[in-house]
């Protein structure tokens, strides 16, 4: 019986913990230090899946090469380096297509993974959800699907000082095999969208809930390892899992909780953005991440101490309208302001984002602001009307005083007359109600 191709978890790969040199490129010399701004990210998300960096290489390519994505002599130079600092893997922060990978590979003699694969891996490592995990191994199916060579060729290689002919063989058993895997990777493909598609009709029906509840929802959203999570439990009273890492939160999370004025809102914490996010994850995410798009307000959460801030704030936007949701009111929020408050990256946030609140999301701080910020855009999603509600259905009147803000009520023989603010949605559904 022939059993399914599987993919290496992270601790049959790191038994023992690897020693990785990373790499990432640039095309002018004006641009070195944002390569090295983007090596230092890569250099935590290497971290976060759980290997050592020995070094970490700028290196300025004109053009990229077809084959080996560097050029000869910049490769040959990376190899002797790999040698010296005792390599075990080699890391691009450039997305590499599965044939420079295989060619990179012959010419370290070592594994190449490229960000994509690296994202991935780290995802993989932390979903928690049956959801995460459905979508994220559906990602890195699609991700090694063509990459079905590169696996058998290592095994050839490792086979092929065993004696005369052993790699030659396994190459021809290997030809055969990634025939048969590519069967079985189209058939494991269409079970996990079969069951994809059965979560997320789950998960529709109790956004529809969540819907009808007319308790208007705000989206945290913003890049990795901003403090949306912090300031989820902050605000919230909450217990979310927080670590400084990159992706601590890869599963949604919903909180109820009261403003000061005992309007009841819904407040959900969603999978952080990252500056060249595989569009395998863009898409594999987008059901999870419609939760924001499906919010009435969001609530963009920037980590004003990182030199990146900008970027990072910029990739975030720049997402948010791939998935639909760039046209939402959008609350910018500056956190850790306890630590950047004079500095010049703050201020250049606050020109670039007018309407932001600077934060401490761990101390605390701010919140006050924060609440008015968003009562004033709730306000501005309101409508005040007088509704004339039979007793018959006055179980209705409960739903409006959860969900407005009730100016006057009185009674008229079997009616109930109730003046209220309320949200536009809720509005719109109680049209038939409104006294003529």
């Amino acid at each position: 019986m022939q059993k399914e191709p599987k993919l290496p978890t992270q601790e049959e790969n790191f038994q023992e913990k690897k020693k990785a040199l990373l790499v990432s490129t640039y095309n002018g010399n004006d641009q070195r230090a944002i390569c090295e701004e983007h090596l230092d990210e890569l250099e935590l998300l290497a971290e976060t899946y759980g290997v050592e960096i020995v070094a970490k290489v700028p290196c300025l390519i004109r053009k990229i090469d077809a084959a080996t994505f560097v050029t000869q002599g910049k490769l040959e130079e990376l190899v002797v380096l790999s040698k010296e600092r005792e390599a075990d893997l080699i890391i691009f922060d450039d997305e590499i297509s599965p044939s420079q990978q295989r060619n990179l590979e012959k010419s370290f003699q070592l594994s190449v993974m490229d960000r994509t694969e690296v994202i991935l891996e780290v995802f993989a490592q932390r979903a928690r959800t049956k959801e995460a995990r459905l979508q994220i191994e559906y990602a890195r199916v699609k991700y090694q699907a063509p990459r079905l060579k590169r696996l058998w060729s290592h095994l050839s290689r490792q086979h092929g000082s065993g004696g005369a002919g052993g790699g030659a063989y396994l190459k021809g058993e290997g030809e055969k095999q990634i025939e048969i895997d590519r069967r079985l990777i189209k058939k494991r493909l269409e079970q996990l969208q079969a069951e994809i598609r059965e979560v997320k009709e789950h998960r529709e029906i109790q956004r529809v809930a969540r819907t009808r509840s007319t308790i208007p929802v705000f989206a945290l959203v913003g890049y990795t390892n901003a403090g949306k999570s912090t300031l989820l439990n902050a605000l919230t009273e909450a217990d979310v899992f927080v670590e400084d890492k990159l992706f601590a939160t890869l599963d949604t999370t919903t909180r109820k909780f009261s403003l000061s004025t005992g309007q009841e809102v819904l407040l959900i914490d969603t999978v952080g953005f990252i500056r060249k996010l595989p569009h395998l994850l863009v898409a594999a995410f987008k059901s999870t991440l419609e939760e924001a798009i499906q919010a009435d307000i969001l609530l963009h959460v920037i980590d004003a101490t990182h030199p990146m801030a900008l970027e990072q704030a910029r990739t975030t936007v720049e997402v948010l309208r791939e998935l639909g949701a760039g046209n939402k009111p959008i609350i910018t929020i500056l956190n850790k302001i306890d630590q950047a408050e004079q500095n010049e990256l703050a201020t250049r946030l606050r020109l670039e984002y007018p309407r932001t609140i600077p934060i401490s999301a761990l101390h605390h701080r701010g919140f006050e602001e924060l609440e008015e910020m968003m009562l004033r855009e709730l306000s501005q999603q309101r409508q005040t009307l007088t509704l004339r509600i039979p007793q018959s259905e006055y179980a209705l009147v409960s739903e409006i005083r959860r969900s407005g803000n009730v100016i006057s009520q009185d009674y008229e023989e079997n009616d109930v007359l109730i003046e209220v603010d309320l949200p536009i949605a809720l509005a719109n559904k109680l049209k038939d109600y409104v006294n003529s």
